[in-house]
């Protein structure tokens, strides 16, 4: 009975702090420490599975992949929004509910942000998430419960006071800073790349595999009321409320505007600071506050006649394709470019998009000469939306496909009929080598200052270096063979390549470009094993066997290392002095305890490397600004973090003062 009782509290305690994290954003323990809570129930539950429970945190790590999805009816329509792209159109609405209302009805609007995410409807039935579906056609969707049981942001259990039946509706989505880390981990894979986070949020919905969406860090706000007991609640604001203090999260950002004027100010202050958020929204969600208001209006047949979508001035822009060219990346794989009459979009000018692959080529229709829509959201790679204008009318289907590679010649394959990339089969391409190279020279692998794009072309062409290991056989005298330099450039960069042979372990592994293995993974897997030599020997079940590695991980890392050519090139690394090691961290007696967030980028190391070496020594990271947070780390370009914490006299620390803190000097 002690073991029973120990896993009720542990359910306890992990609600608890799922609660503290995803709905009052004031975390309590790190995530190694929910970590070590969640692997404690784990296990116990294991040893005893008479007490297993449908409703138990540990469902959300993902069972095994489904066959596919069924579709479930709602048990009240999804209606979608009708849109207004100006004010007068928003005062338009307003005079229509006023005509149906009457002139003496007292107004209060509901303004919330509009996120560019995925709807979705939670069923809960008694407290417990039974359905989790998409919206579909508004009448009917998919039931993708197994999927979102996964993400942490959504109680499996409500907390008290609740009702025995009721649909919570909500968006999905995605953080902007998740969303690039996974798209450059997918860049560092010679993996296609997700279009913009609510592509990236609905893909990951829709995968089969539950252990992908739990790893993609899905987050969720609560936005409206679906099926429900009469009279349960009098407002929208007062639902939003009770969900909130059930354990759902909801967007603190909304407000109760009590005239249209502030329902204007409301979307002028998040147009110019939308982009202040680390999620993306593309408007203000209006609606009527009172409920028996919204009874009394009513709906169409799409959408109701109580809420309003005010749509920001879209970050597009309009030129033409004057080529679609071909680069070759540095696993061989061929990605199309568009290479465009340069315009301006977004504060910056655009010469190039990514097209992504030959089969959006196709999707999309377009021809060299066409003139296209180019969307850009943030930081987000410029992309072609669609084609405006065609060159030519009826123009004959082309296809960029190359049957040789743009680079060396090679003969361009298709490994999976499948798959959407095609690869040049030479590993010897001169495009490959110098990606590979750059990349293995990049700040977050072996950060070899000086090492930069023009350099490796020419070493390259001269035949002085053909993999990793050459660069370290490199003198002063090779690279004065090399245009544009001298003596002390030559020097420098000498000593750029001598200084890089201490990097750890962790920067090393990222810079192979191991399949799969993006900088998160090498520093996991480094930090596992410790030493080149035993992970190299690591079996496929020791890899599995780590947390955060999965099958294709594990099975890239194993045969990586089983190669003969890997074994020679770590031969060659430690004769030329390589550090084949990670280092052990203690636990810092100063940050123990601590919680760091990072806003901006920092020079000296990526982000991403900076959270893990302060989570190993013993702090937390968190993505939002709290009055627990300990310091906020400010890099260049900061956002809305930086401002919030001069407003609760949070202490920040610039790069320097980061790195004295964490000791090491700079």
């Amino acid at each position: 009975m002690e073991a029973k009782k120990e896993i009720e509290k542990l359910r306890q305690e992990i609600r608890h702090h799922e609660y503290q994290y995803y709905v009052l954003d004031q975390p309590e323990i790190s995530d190694k420490e929910y970590d070590d809570l969640l692997k404690r129930l784990e296990g116990l539950e294991a040893k005893h599975p008479q007490w297993a429970a449908p409703d138990s945190p540990t469902r959300r790590v993902g069972g095994e992949p489904v066959a596919g999805f069924a579709t479930v009816r709602h048990r009240r329509k999804m209606y979608s929004l009708d849109n207004a792209y100006t004010f007068d159109e928003v005062m338009e609405w307003r005079e229509r509910v006023v005509k149906s209302l009457g002139a003496k009805a007292k107004l209060e609007f509901l303004a919330e942000l509009k996120i560019d995410g995925v709807s979705v409807n939670l069923t809960y039935e008694n407290g417990v998430l039974a359905i989790g579906a998409l919206r579909g056609d508004g009448e009917t969707g998919e039931d993708v419960t197994s999927n979102i049981k996964t993400i942490r942001a959504i109680p499996l259990v409500l907390l008290d006071d609740y009702r025995p039946l009721i649909e919570i509706r909500g968006e999905a989505f995605m953080s902007r800073k998740d969303f690039l880390e996974m798209n450059n981990e997918r860049r560092d894979n010679e993996q296609p790349l997700f279009a913009n986070p609510r592509n990236a949020t609905a893909g990951t919905l829709k995968t089969l595999d539950p252990k992908i969406v739990s790893r993609r860090r899905l987050l969720f706000y609560a936005h409206s009321l679906g099926d429900c007991a009469a009279g349960t609640f009098v407002s929208q604001k007062d639902f939003l409320d009770k969900v909130r203090s059930w354990g759902v999260p909801v967007n603190p950002q909304t407000r109760v505007c009590v005239d249209i004027q502030e329902v204007l100010d409301f979307c002028r202050k998040w147009q110019e600071k939308r982009n202040t958020l680390d999620y993306e929204i593309d408007g203000i969600v209006i609606k009527v506050n009172a409920l028996d208001q919204q009874e009394r209006l009513g709906e169409t047949l799409k959408s109701p006649r109580w809420a309003m979508a005010y749509k920001f001035p879209a970050q597009q822009a309009t030129t033409k394709i004057k080529r679609i060219s071909v680069s070759v990346g540095r696993t061989g794989v061929l990605t199309p470019v568009a290479e465009l009459e340069p315009v301006p979009c977004a504060g910056v000018t655009i010469s190039n998009a990514t097209l992504h692959n030959f089969d959006e080529i196709t999707r999309l229709g377009v021809h060299e000469g066409d003139r296209v829509l180019l969307e850009r959201a943030g930081d987000v790679i410029p992309k072609v939306v669609k084609v405006v204008a065609h060159a030519h009318a009826g123009a004959k289907k082309v296809s960029y496909i190359p049957s040789k590679c743009p680079s060396c010649g090679a003969a361009v394959i298709k490994e999976k009929e499948e798959e959407v990339a095609y690869r040049c089969v030479n590993p010897l391409c001169p495009a490959q080598v110098e990606r590979r190279l750059i990349h293995f020279a990049s700040r977050a692998a072996m950060d070899i200052e000086g090492m930069g794009e023009a350099v490796v072309q020419q070493l390259v062409r001269e035949k002085l270096v053909r993999d990793f290991a050459d660069i370290y056989h490199l003198t002063t005298n090779d690279f004065l063979k090399l245009e544009l330099f001298k003596e002390k450039k030559a020097q420098n960069l000498y000593q750029g390549i001598q200084q890089s042979k201490g990097r750890p372990l962790s920067r090393l592994l990222f810079g192979l470009g191991i399949r799969h293995v993006g900088e998160k993974a090498a520093e996991v897997l480094a930090r596992t094993f410790g030493t080149m030599d035993r992970l190299a020997g690591a079996t496929s079940d020791e890899l599995l066997n780590i947390h955060e590695v999965g099958d294709a991980i594990a099975s890239s890392v194993h045969d990586f290392f089983h190669r003969k050519e890997t074994s020679v090139l770590i031969g060659k690394f430690r004769q030329a002095g390589l550090n084949l090691k990670e280092p052990r961290r203690q636990v810092s007696a100063v940050l123990a305890g601590k919680t760091f967030v990072f806003t901006g980028e920092l020079k000296g190391m990526a982000r991403s490397a900076a959270e893990e070496l302060v989570k190993s020594m013993g702090a937390a990271v968190t993505s939002s600004v709290s009055k627990k947070t300990s310091f906020v780390v400010v890099g260049e370009g900061p956002g809305s973090k930086y401002d919030q914490a001069k407003k609760l006299h949070i202490p920040t620390l610039d790069e320097e003062a980061f790195h004295h803190i964490i000791g090491e000097k700079k």
